[in-house]
């Protein structure tokens, strides 16, 4: 089970990493936005979090 644990808590660390080197500091708050508001079983945190995702991957590129 700790070995389990370790290797989320890697595949997490990563995730997030890839986010804001890709997207910088907006992408990271939405991906911030988004697993609080799944873990907190909030709708309205999540749904924000997902739609700033969703804008930071749709939109132009730079």
């Amino acid at each position: 089970m700790p070995a389990v644990a370790l290797l989320a808590a890697v595949f997490a660390v990563t995730i997030e990493q890839v986010v804001q080197w890709k997207y910088g500091t907006l992408g990271l708050i939405g991906l911030l936005l988004l697993t609080v508001g799944v873990k907190a079983k909030n709708p309205t945190c999540s749904s924000i979090g997902a739609v700033v995702l969703a804008l930071m991957v749709t939109g132009p590129a730079l």
